[in-house]
């Protein structure tokens, strides 16, 4: 080990070649879907205590005193019909009275990247005094994932026996999306589920830019009704105060540092982007399995929107998993074209370019200088 290595705590010298994300190709089992919707190791340790509000955005604050308000509104609860009676909260709020409620049966977080609200999803998840088998905890993305993986009947017997469901990054990208959800969300509350969610954007507001959200109106608005908005204001904390984004490295110290850190895997940016079409999203957690860091070559511009979103839940993977990347070739905020970050899934690209940075930082440590 050289010690530039040991006196950063990096990883050991690797006494084998690096992994490659391009060979592998996961098999995952749809019981492994369910098992894993907890939150991301990244989210493990945090709690309402742990999230610090910028003093200068007042509902920062606000909003950990309503959520941990309706986390203990969930106190006493039942994901059954019974139940259902029993617990009678509506929107936020300690329990009322023991009949169904009529208004909203969830929280909708909505805000910009990098203010905190998984952080704060996730703490929602951890306060709410439920055994972990009773909370399920996992993205849109994976959401749709498991229904796909499941069937929806099957997705909707599951997700029943819940008392609360949280979904980070609520997007809608296409009108299959919109229905299924909509449908899928609303049986869920008839069954007595709790519902959290974030997003960058505002429930009546979901698939603008995306597709014709005007025709599915009904269903949008459906949606909405199911969440009670609470806004979250900021600057994104991963830039706060920290440096600028590391610029790349060269493809030798890239390649050097991959065959000196155990764990890490090495792959030609483009290849990659390649391999992520013939592997579904729902595996890309699989996909990054015992890595400890990735290492990429030749980062180029995304060259297409279909390519882009598959990206996306990468970053997204690595993220949670806090992955660290080191990369040659262009920085990652040139990732994605101006018409790119003007359009629909501009706030994804953001959030994306947003984590790739964080995780860069992250990464400066495996290179020795």
């Amino acid at each position: 080990m050289s010690s530039s290595s040991a006196a950063s705590g990096v990883h050991p010298i690797a006494e084998t070649s690096p992994l490659s994300l391009c060979a592998r190709e996961p098999r995952v089992p749809a019981d492994r879907l369910v098992a894993e919707m907890v939150p991301p190791p990244r989210f493990d340790a945090v709690r309402f205590s742990t999230y610090i509000p910028d003093p200068n955005q007042p509902s920062q604050t606000e909003a950990v005193r309503v959520l941990e308000d309706f986390a203990g509104g969930l106190g006493g609860a039942h994901a059954s019909g019974a139940g259902k009676a029993r617990r009678g909260f509506l929107g936020f709020g300690r329990p009322k009275a023991p009949k169904a409620p009529a208004g909203p049966r969830g929280v909708y977080l909505d805000g910009g990247y990098g203010v905190g609200k998984t952080h704060l999803l996730a703490s929602l998840w951890h306060a709410t005094p439920a055994e972990p088998s009773l909370k399920a905890f996992g993205t849109f993305v994976e959401l749709t994932n498991l229904v796909g993986a499941l069937g929806f009947q099957q997705t909707v017997q599951t997700l029943s026996g819940h008392r609360l469901l949280c979904i980070d990054e609520f997007e809608l990208d296409d009108p299959g999306d919109t229905v299924l959800v909509s449908t899928l969300l609303g049986k869920l509350v008839d069954a007595g589920v709790a519902l959290a969610a974030t997003s960058n954007t505002l429930p009546g507001k979901l698939g603008e830019g995306r597709f014709a959200a005007a025709d599915f109106l009904r269903e949008i608005q459906g949606l909405s009704a199911h969440f009670r908005a609470l806004r979250i204001d900021g600057e994104d904390y991963r830039h706060r105060g920290l440096p600028e984004a590391p610029a790349p490295f060269s493809d030798e110290q890239v390649t050097k540092a991959a065959y000196a850190t155990a764990g890490a895997s090495l792959d030609d940016f483009p290849h990659l982007l390649d391999h992520l079409a013939r592997v579904h999203p729902s595996r890309y957690g699989a996909l990054t399995d015992g890595l400890t860091a990735v290492c990429l070559t030749d980062v180029q511009p995304v060259p297409d929107q279909s390519t882009a979103l598959r990206l996306v839940v990468l970053a997204d993977r690595l993220y949670d998993r806090e992955v660290p990347v080191l990369a040659s070739g262009l920085p990652f905020d040139r990732l994605f074209s101006e018409e790119m970050l003007k359009g629909g899934y501009r706030k994804k690209y953001f959030r994306a370019i947003s984590r790739l940075t964080a995780l860069a930082r992250d990464a400066k440590g495996l290179v020795s200088h």
